[in-house]
């Protein structure tokens, strides 16, 4: 019988859309991000002044939703989807984290192509863990996570195989 604590599930899910730019394209943007997941678009802004592109430090670029539990586990599925159920070896970090790009967001289900909307890209960020990682994010006693508690990028690969059907290249 394996042991109930070494299973890996998703922690969640950061669905990120980097536009460039704040305004009206930044604000179509976060409409996109809430039709597809259902939840509320956070701006993510800018850490740097980037005077080719026009991007000043603190100025907002994008956006991002975080999904966790049944909403990340019906995100994950459609994703998975898309990109015709494949995704690289070196998506995979030595964590056991993935990340994968959608390039439009007209692949969606319910989402369409509209000319004065545009195409908008996105990438997709999937954290995994194993039960038992309160013990280094509590607040009182917090502790060193033990090396057998955390996501390899062997597990990683094989829970998304397994669970998944996932062809891993």
């Amino acid at each position: 019988m394996a042991n109930p604590m070494q299973d890996v599930h998703i922690d969640k899910i950061v669905v990120h859309m980097g536009v460039g730019e704040s305004g009206e394209r930044l604000v179509k943007g976060e409409d996109i991000l809430r039709q597809i997941t259902g939840g509320s678009p956070v701006r993510s802004i800018a850490k740097k002044t980037q005077p080719a592109f026009g991007i000043r430090k603190g100025a907002p670029t994008g956006a991002k939703v975080t999904l966790r539990g049944k909403k990340a586990e019906a995100f994950v599925q459609t994703a998975f989807d898309i990109v015709e159920r494949r995704l690289a070896d070196r998506a995979f970090d030595q964590q056991g984290n993935f990340s994968f790009g959608i390039e439009e967001h007209t692949d969606f289900p319910g989402q369409s192509y509209d000319p004065q909307i545009g195409i908008y890209g996105m990438d997709i960020n999937v954290v995994l863990e194993k039960k038992g990682v309160r013990i280094a994010r509590r607040r009182i006693a917090p502790r060193k996570l033990p090396t057998k508690q955390r996501v390899t990028k062997d597990e990683a690969i094989s829970f998304v195989r397994d669970s998944y059907g996932m062809e891993v290249l």
